[in-house]
């Protein structure tokens, strides 16, 4: 099986694995964090990935997720979200957000449950810098 085969055979995997918890773990509001930390434009997932991630996820789990926070975006993100947003609910596009460090997550949600890779966090204070 080629690499790309194998990365979007996990990717699927991984999806199924995601919505499959949330609709056991969600009864009531959640948010949802995703982490670039500068992550290269060849390891970010698809366009085809993410449509199939909103339209798996059922109605009742797109109701009750109240932010979708993007931390350390990358230009590309912020274009493919940009691009995106036509394609999804106006609903789900105001609940999408960008924040630039950790310090500015701290501020919207608690982050003291959040495991925060050490990466993410060395990522961050490089930042800071």
């Amino acid at each position: 099986m080629c690499l790309t085969c194998l990365s979007v055979h996990v990717s699927h995997l991984s999806l199924r694995y995601v919505v499959g918890t949330l609709d056991l773990m969600v009864a009531e509001n959640y948010v949802i964090v995703y982490l670039c930390a500068g992550g290269q434009k060849d390891k970010l997932p698809e366009f085809s990935w993410l449509r199939e991630c909103y339209t798996t996820i059922h109605h009742r789990l797109r109701k009750n997720l109240k932010g979708f926070y993007v931390v350390h975006p990358t230009w590309y993100i912020k274009a493919l979200i940009t691009i995106i947003k036509p394609f999804i609910s106006s609903k789900f596009s105001r609940k999408l957000q960008f924040v630039e460090n950790l310090q500015g997550l701290s501020q919207l949600i608690p982050t003291e449950q959040l495991q925060i890779p050490d990466c993410v966090q060395q990522y961050d204070e490089n930042l800071s810098r």
